[in-house]
């Protein structure tokens, strides 16, 4: 198959854009770890895949605003691989409202610790598995939207917290891109304005039209997946550091 033998890490997995990376990648025969904050809540997604595809997914607990976790998921997958060609940095924590004074210290820290320092932490410490493959990527998934799928470009909901941790994640890529060009480890994000979030599992995801939308009104998941499996196939001196994508 396509990717035979690539093996893949994804966060924030249990629905939407993480579910369907892992479903997408999966199906295209590679090893998917996927995380999200129960172990649960992971397994359901390997468990909605269909055929042979199951197998190859393996599911972890991993709250990203917990440092101890994100070490215990890294280990663990440690033993059962001895690399990881591309990890995926697509969990992230929503925080609602429009004033600064609206949320607790203790949910605004935990914004930015999930979103920000997790992905900080999950490149830590995934990158001597990152090392130990011939063709390393790290993609970071910088889009704003909240628990529902909802874009806050559209609902306007967001958080000042989740604002400045999504800032900051957009900052880190940025750098960690040109600091580890020289290694061979490609660093590249997606920056999307509102798109569709429907399942891989259902028509639209093979490009039917069930729900009557006009086919460009949106963005799709699986358009966003076929960047990111695109930028993985181009030759190892191909360095595409963003993806960035205009609203209509």
């Amino acid at each position: 198959m396509k990717f035979e033998n690539l093996r893949v890490v994804v966060t924030g997995a249990s629905r939407y854009f993480g579910r369907a990376l892992a479903v997408g990648f999966a199906h295209l025969g590679a090893e998917v770890y996927v995380s999200a904050r129960t172990v649960e809540a992971a397994e359901r997604t390997r468990t909605e895949v269909m055929g042979s595809a199951r197998d190859r997914i393996h599911a972890f607990g991993c709250d990203l605003s917990r440092p101890a976790e994100i070490r215990e998921f890294a280990a663990r997958v440690g033993e059962r691989t001895d690399r990881i060609d591309l990890l995926v940095n697509n969990g992230a924590r929503w925080l609602d409202g429009m004033d600064l004074e609206s949320a607790s210290d203790a949910e605004i820290v935990e914004t930015i610790e999930s979103t920000a320092g997790g992905t900080v932490l999950m490149v830590k410490h995934f990158l001597p598995l990152l090392r130990g493959s011939l063709r390393p990527d790290i993609v970071n998934m910088v889009a704003v939207r909240d628990a529902e799928g909802a874009s806050a470009a559209t609902a306007g909901a967001a958080h000042e917290a989740f604002w400045a941790a999504k800032s900051a994640q957009a900052g880190f890529a940025d750098i960690l891109s040109r600091r580890l060009r020289p290694s061979g480890v490609r660093v590249f994000s997606l920056f999307p304005p509102d798109f569709s979030t429907s399942d891989p599992r259902f028509a639209e995801w093979d490009g039917s039209n069930p729900d009557g939308m006009a086919p460009d009104e949106k963005l799709t998941t699986q358009a966003l997946f076929e960047c990111i499996v695109y930028a993985v196939e181009q030759p190892r001196d191909c360095f595409i550091r963003s993806f960035h994508f205009e609203p209509r």
